[in-house]
C-alpha cells in the first residue's frame, strides 16, 4: 500500500458515503473503490455518476456500487458511513441505539470479506460507534479508528480564519477527546501564519470559537433543517485513507485506542495519530496544560460509560 493505492470500500451511499467516494476516486487515492449500501441502485446510481466525471476530472479509479459485500472482499481500507444522520434536536447520543445495530451488522460482513482491512468509523456517536466497530471485528486496535477530529480541527480552523479574515491553511489548531460536547480545544497548539493564537484574539472570542466548533455539526443540522453535514466530514474521511493508503505516517487528529497517552488507557478517544498502512502506527503526545489533560480525561470517563452500556446490550 506504500504506492497510495489499493482497494476502499465506503459502505452507506448516503451524502457522507457518496461524497467520501467521490473525494478518493478524484484523488486517486486508490485504484479501485467500491460504494455499498442496501438500497437497491442507489450506490449503483452514484458510483456511475461519478465515473462518469473521470475524464472530465482527470482521475483513473474505478468506481462501483453493490449491494452485495462480496464485492468488496479484500478491500485495504473500509470507511464506515452507514447509520441513521441527525434531525433538528437530536444529538448524537439518541442514534446510538439504531446506529449500534447498524454497525454490527456491517462490521460483521467487513470482517468475513476484508479480513485483513482498516476501519475508519464515521458513523455516529463517533467514539461508542468506533468502540463497537473494534469488538464486533476483533481485529487488533491499531487497524480500527474513528474520524472526528479532522472534521473538529478543520472546523475550528476555518472559524478562526473566519475571524481573522485569513487563509484556512495558514492557521494551525487540532482539537481531541471526544466528537460532541466534550471535545477539548488546545488553544496554545494553536497559530495563525506562524503566530500564536492568544496573540490575535482575546480569551472572550477564544470561547466562542470553540463552543461553535463543538456544536458545528449542529449549527450545520438546524440550517439544513433535513440531514447534516456532509462536504467537511467526507473531506476529513478522504484524509485519513490518504494516509493509511500512502502509508505517509502523517499525525492527525483520529479516534484511536488509547494505552496511557495523556494518562488515559483502553478507551477509544480524539488523540494525534501517526497514519500509516497499518493503521494506527502511533500516538503523538503533545505539550498540553494539566486543565486539557483533566479534560481529556472526563471526556475518555463518559466515552467509557457509554462503551459499557453497549456491551450490555450485546
Amino acid at each position: 500500500m506504500a504506492s497510495g493505492k489499493g482497494k476502499v470500500t465506503v459502505v452507506g451511499a448516503g451524502n457522507v458515503g457518496a461524497n467520501t467516494a467521490r473525494r478518493i476516486a478524484e484523488k486517486d487515492l486508490a485504484d479501485r473503490v467500491v460504494l455499498t449500501d442496501i438500497v437497491e441502485g442507489l450506490p449503483q446510481g452514484i458510483a456511475l455518476d461519478i465515473g462518469q466525471s473521470a475524464a472530465v476530472e482527470g482521475f483513473s479509479a474505478r468506481i462501483e456500487g453493490t449491494n452485495d459485500y462480496a464485492d468488496t472482499a479484500g478491500s485495504d481500507v473500509v470507511v464506515i458511513t452507514a447509520g441513521l444522520p441527525r434531525q433538528p434536536g437530536m444529538s448524537r447520543m439518541d442514534l446510538l441505539d439504531k446506529n449500534s445495530e447498524i454497525m454490527t451488522t456491517v462490521t460483521e460482513q467487513i470482517t468475513e470479506h476484508s479480513p485483513e482491512s482498516i476501519i475508519i468509523v464515521v458513523s455516529n456517536p463517533l467514539d461508542e460507534m468506533t468502540y463497537l466497530a473494534s469488538a464486533v471485528s476483533g481485529f487488533p486496535k491499531e487497524r480500527v479508528m474513528g474520524m472526528a477530529g479532522v472534521l473538529d480541527s478543520s472546523r475550528l480552523r476555518y472559524f478562526i480564519a473566519e475571524v481573522l479574515e485569513a487563509e484556512p491553511a495558514s492557521v494551525d489548531a487540532i482539537t481531541l477527546g471526544s466528537h460532541g460536547d466534550q471535545m477539548v480545544a488546545l488553544p496554545g497548539n494553536a497559530t495563525v501564519d506562524g503566530r500564536p493564537l492568544r496573540e490575535l484574539v482575546d480569551e472572550s472570542t477564544l470561547a466562542e470559537l470553540f463552543q461553535r466548533t463543538r456544536d458545528g455539526g449542529a449549527e450545520i443540522v438546524g440550517l439544513l433543517k433535513k440531514g447534516s453535514a456532509f462536504y467537511a466530514p467526507s473531506s476529513s474521511a478522504a484524509a485519513m485513507v490518504k494516509a493509511v493508503l500512502g502509508d505517509t505516517k502523517e499525525v492527525l487528529p483520529a479516534c484511536a485506542w488509547t494505552t496511557g497517552q495523556y494518562g488515559v488507557s483502553d478507551v477509544y478517544l480524539g488523540v494525534p495519530a501517526s497514519l500509516g498502512a497499518n493503521g494506527v502506527a502511533g500516538i503523538v503526545e503533545l505539550d498540553i496544560t494539566e486543565e486539557e489533560k483533566a479534560q481529556l480525561g472526563e471526556a475518555a470517563e463518559a466515552i467509557r460509560s457509554k462503551c459499557r452500556e453497549l456491551d450490555a446490550r450485546r
